[in-house]
């Protein structure tokens, strides 16, 4: 399955998740604090990082803000905290986190952050993929997007296949906000064209309660409703 760092200086708190996420078939690293989640993500890249925000040596949210600056932060990042205030949650959000998780946490939202952030990984890794390709094409001559010597096929328009070539477009040299908000849109339009348009049902897949959903949509711009159902006919 994938390698999840769980970095928490509560052995307790280790011990549970590493059973909770072992049983899903993930291979768990722990770390106590930040100098061995350091260590850990060199040697072994984590798929995804749940992150404790109130360790002794360095907070979570520091160690978040260090892997940012010095472009470590490859994977998703989970918060987790019992303490944390909404501006600390803010703050780890603006930085780069992906979710926050309050404790004691259940097992649904455990999960169902860990599916969410293991998936905008593989979106995010292949979007990568991608445009190396593309970059390795264009250094030979070729035609972007094709290999050389093969002959472009006709292009299949799925879901998957559409929200590839939108990540193909993202820029990576943009703002961390201005990319996370780009990526955010071609995740939510892949899985409203998976959905058919239903809110219900997005909001089932993502885990994100409707009002709160409607409101981030609109935010990133994302088309919903009869105008969305339309666009995807």
């Amino acid at each position: 399955m994938a390698t999840i760092l769980v970095v928490d200086d509560e052995i307790g708190i280790r011990e549970l998740l590493s059973e909770i996420l072992g049983d899903e078939g993930h291979e768990v690293l722990l770390a106590e604090n930040a100098s061995q989640a350091r260590n850990m993500r060199e040697s072994s890249a984590p798929d995804l990082v749940l992150l404790d925000i109130w360790m002794p040596d360095t907070d979570g949210v520091t160690l978040l803000k260090e892997w940012a600056v010095k472009g470590q932060l490859t994977m998703p990042v989970i918060m987790m905290s019992g303490h944390a205030t909404i501006d600390t949650a803010v703050e780890a959000t603006r930085i780069g986190a992906l979710d926050f998780l309050e404790k004691p946490i259940s097992l649904q939202k455990l999960l169902g952050a860990v599916e969410k952030g293991l998936t905008r990984g593989k979106m995010v890794q292949s979007a990568r993929a991608l445009m190396q390709a593309q970059t390795k094409t264009q250094a030979v001559g070729g035609t972007p997007g094709v290999a050389a010597n093969v002959q472009p096929a006709d292009v299949e328009t799925t879901p998957l296949s559409m929200a590839m070539a939108e990540l193909s477009t993202l820029d990576l040299d943009a703002p961390l906000r201005d990319a996370r908000d780009a990526f955010e849109r071609v995740y939510f339009e892949y899985h409203l064209r998976l959905e058919n348009g239903s809110m219900t049902r997005l909001a089932e897949r993502t885990g994100i309660e409707r009002t709160h959903l409607y409101r981030k949509l609109k935010q990133l711009g994302v088309e919903v409703g009869r105008t969305a159902r339309k666009s995807m006919a």
